[in-house]
């Protein structure tokens, strides 16, 4: 037995152990050693996207803050899972096949093996065998499935929508996936056009979705986001009528209808259906020009409150309602601007200038009229006024509070046929289709007629056919259009031909519900059992980035409440606590040109970055890791040098779980040395003995003396220790460990067997391969993981001596070490001493203790 640390050879021989004895392994109820009286707790990563690059230093961190977690869990009588899979199909995948050929399956499977290396380097404790991957036919089967039940409740349906279509990119791309009218992905022009997409109605679930934040310990940003996302908001509809055109009526939607008397005109969107109708001959050439140029711009930019305002004079006029007929103060102009976007509301406004600041610039760039219909507060000097207040200029209004005069106008509007009461959203249905080959089928049939039908449950899936060429064809179809003969299929129902969809899922269908398929994950005949989903319940701590915030959340929450809906799973929300971690940044470095400089080739003289040739000065700068910036920090190389147990404990040293932090590479070697400190305290370095003579036997009796003393540090460590747990404040737990290893390494022959061995618990989190092999060699035959957690006496936190501060007349004249509770009298004589020549020949007055701080004496 070598008694050097030697990190590797230790993190090798526990992995390896810790995967032939399964110690990680959950048990569903009926599996061999389940524990029906173990509670269980389900901590969930969200799974990566396994891309070419491997991970970097910053992927691992909210994977290390959960499995410091679960490794806790276990210790306290848990039954955890903690799983770990892929989310693998994509766009990413599928322009590298069409770049070199290569299948996208073989690309997927080959990044995968990197990621699970990695994984598995840092000691991370997954249950392997749930491992999952969204590209497995044997999973998409169920994704299918679950779009049969959407299907079937009409919840999944076909309509022409705008989309934003790539052209070099051959697809659709979300909102999000384009920048200014540009794909994120190789910054390609998009183009709004109108296609025939699959959408499921999550609107249906608005309330819902709303409703239950209140259930879930999220973050309440995120919340807030969620909430904005939705955008629920109640008002009224209202029916402009379009002078000069019979029968024809712009519809906006308001929250308020209490301002009507104060449209002084309307705005549809470039893409609105009516925009040609309402355009006369004189305005034709400037209208069209107008829509033209807005079909290039994204909804980010159009809505940008920063920007100047643009619009054109359709030349038709509206009916404000509110007037009686004839009144010419109901005649409003209409124009088109790009602010209003046809993805919102009706894709046309009522414009309110005196109550809506965007409405007022636009009415004073174009000459417009503005009428106040709120009175402003007293002393209000702005322009719009947003706030409440009682109505003026309102006619029948005039005088009201904003609620009594909501109520009134749509009582005005219903009688008079031209609105109604109504809630409205900002959510929109969810758009589900892409023209992508790498990407879950959808399991539908088309007739000749029009019509369709999905596929049989039993005949699920329907797998990807093989192909050797990814590019969509020319005219725009999708890449499955080209294999012919999946194309064409056989009505299972009456035996006619039919055809395949050859539009493909999202990449967020198969993340909708993976941590479903995890409590489950070789269940052949359904998703998942519902005894596991009864048994797991909803994702206990769900970790990852806030860029996940809406849209992933979001369509989780939804395909959920679906589930829930069919009696599937036992729970109205899937995540029940959230949490986002930090990003992780590094140190990038210029040049004096402001050329980026690798960071193989700089190094530091004293404090300062130089160029390792030239040796010119470099600017240090902090940036998010990107291969771009020439800062990415590869695992693989940390834990090679240092060790994974060093790689761990820094991730969490760094600061709170939360926070966004910067990668310091000379920082590192700091908690190498303490791990060495640890190892030496416990192991001697000069003998053949697993551990130092004196912790080779348990100590008897209550601690005394400096062990007293130990035990005292120790339970202020337990303290803290436990305490970060509330907070994901893991720097702090590894702060107190290390001051008590200080405090040991002082009084190293006083330390208990049953101290080293509560310290060895507390760091098993966080350095769990070193402390594996610090509990074997403290006499241990099983598993450390799960020993029970380390726990303390409480009156060792109770301090029995503590520091009085001895004051003259207010001033500090020196200090007294006495115990806590000893009585004013003797403490007043130790204080006498303690102060000294400070009293000689002085008379006291008054002496003032405050317990366990100091004594005042008032003397003359």
């Amino acid at each position: 037995m070598t008694n050097a640390y030697e990190p590797r050879a230790i993190e090798a021989k526990w992995q390896d152990r810790w995967e032939a004895q399964g110690t990680f392994r959950a048990a569903n109820p009926g599996d061999p050693g389940f524990d029906p009286q173990a509670p269980k707790y389900y901590v969930l990563d969200m799974f990566p996207y396994p891309s070419g690059a491997g991970l970097h230093v910053g992927h691992p961190m909210g994977y290390i803050g959960s499995d410091v977690v679960t490794r806790r869990k276990r210790a306290e009588g848990f039954n955890v899972l903690h799983p770990m899979g892929y989310d693998a199909f994509g766009l990413p995948a599928e322009q590298y096949a069409i770049q070199t050929g290569q299948h996208p399956a073989q690309t997927t499977a080959a990044n995968i093996a990197t990621y699970r290396r990695q994984l598995k380097l840092v000691g991370l404790s997954y249950d392997w065998e749930r491992e999952l991957t969204t590209s497995d036919p044997a999973y998409y089967r169920w994704t299918q499935w679950i779009f049969a039940r959407l299907y079937d409740r009409g919840l999944a349906y076909q309509a022409e929508v705008p989309v934003w279509w790539c052209e070099a990119l051959k697809t659709v791309l979300s909102n999000e996936e384009v920048i200014n009218g540009r794909s994120e992905r190789g910054d390609h022009p998009c183009e709004r056009r109108p296609l025939k997409q699959w959408m499921l109605k999550i609107t249906a679930y608005a309330d819902r979705l709303l409703d239950d934040l209140d259930l879930v310990d999220w973050p309440e940003s995120v919340k807030t986001m969620q909430r904005e996302w939705i955008g629920r908001s109640e008002g009224a509809e209202i029916d402009f009528e379009v002078d000069g055109l019979e029968d024809q009526r712009l519809t906006v939607f308001t929250t308020r209808p209490d301002t009507l008397f104060g449209a002084t005109f309307m705005v549809v969107a470039p893409e609105h259906p009516l925009v040609r109708q309402l355009t006369t001959d004189a305005q034709r050439a400037a209208v069209e020009g107008y829509v033209e140029a807005a079909s290039s711009k994204s909804d980010l930019e159009r809505t940008d409150l920063a920007k100047e305002k643009s619009g054109v004079f359709t030349g038709s006029f509206a009916v404000n309602p509110a007037f009686e007929a004839g009144d010419e103060r109901g005649k409003i102009p209409i124009w088109v601007a790009d602010y209003v976007l046809i993805s919102y509301g009706s894709g046309a406004i009522m414009a309110v200038p005196g109550q809506d600041q965007r409405d007022w610039d636009f009415a004073e760039q174009y000459g417009l009229s503005i009428v106040r219909t709120v009175q402003p507060t007293p002393n209000f000097e702005g322009k719009a006024f947003t706030g409440n207040g009682p109505a003026i200029n309102s006619g029948f209004l005039d005088g009201m509070g904003v609620a009594d005069a909501k109520a009134a106008m749509i009582a005005h509007l219903e009688r008079s046929g031209l609105g109604r009461s109504k809630v409205n959203y900002r959510l929109r249905d969810w758009l589900f289709s892409r023209q992508r080959y790498w990407g879950e089928p959808f399991p539908v049939l088309h007739r000749a007629d029009g019509s369709h039908l999905r596929v049989p449950d039993a005949e699920l899936p329907v797998e990807l056919p093989e192909m050797v060429d990814f590019a969509p064809p020319d005219d725009g179809s999708p890449p499955l259009s080209k294999a012919v003969d999946w194309v064409r299929a056989t009505d299972p129902a009456t035996g006619q031909t039919v055809t395949r969809d050859t539009d493909t899922m999202p990449g967020w269908a198969g993340s909708c519900w993976y941590y479903l398929r995890f409590m489950d994950p070789h269940n052949a005949s359904a998703p998942f059992s519902k005894e596991a989903a009864n048994y797991w319940g909803n994702v206990d701590l769900y970790v990852g980035g806030t860029e996940h915030a809406v849209l992933h959340l979001l369509y989780a929450r939804f395909w959920h409440k679906v589930l829930f809906d069919e009696g599937l799973v036992p729970t109205k929300e899937p995540f029940q606590q959230l949490f986002n971690q930090g990003m992780l940044t590094a140190f990038a470095y210029k040049d004096g040109t402001g050329r980026l400089v690798s960071g193989d080739e700089v190094e530091f003289k004293g404090d300062v970055a130089v160029h390792r040739e030239t040796g010119e000065a470099l600017e240090q700068v902090v940036a998010k890791m990107s291969k771009s910036l020439k800062n990415v920090v590869n695992p693989d190389d940390v834990c090679e040098q240092y060790g994974v147990d060093t790689f761990r404990l820094y991730e969490m040293f760094m600061g709170p779980l939360a926070d966004s932090k910067p990668w310091n590479p000379r920082d590192v070697p700091g908690c190498r040395r303490f791990l060495d400190k640890l190892w030496r305290l416990l192991i001697d370095g000069n003998t053949d003995q697993p551990v130092r003579p004196h912790l080779a036997a348990a100590a008897v009796g209550e601690p005394q003396g400096a062990a007293a003393d130990l035990e005292r540090s120790l339970a202020r460590a337990l303290k803290r220790v436990d305490d970060s747990f509330k907070a994901f404040n893991f720097n702090t737990a590894i702060a107190a460990l290390m001051t008590f290893v200080n405090d040991a390494g002082k009084a190293s022959d006083a330390l208990r067997r049953d101290q080293a061995e509560r310290l060895v618990q507390a760091l098993a989190p966080f350095a769990p391969h070193l402390a594996e092999e610090l509990w074997e060699r403290l006499g241990h035959t099983e598993s450390l993981a799960r020993a029970p957690w380390p726990t303390y006496d409480p009156k060792w936190l109770i301090e029995s001596e503590v520091e009085f501060a001895v004051q003259v007349n207010g001033k500090l004249r020196g200090t007294v070490v006495a115990a806590k509770d000893l009585d004013q009298a003797a403490l007043a004589e130790l204080a006498v001493a303690a102060a000294g020549k400070h009293l000689e020949g002085k008379n006291i007055v008054k002496t003032i203790v405050v317990p366990g701080r100091l004594v005042n004496f008032v003397a003359k």
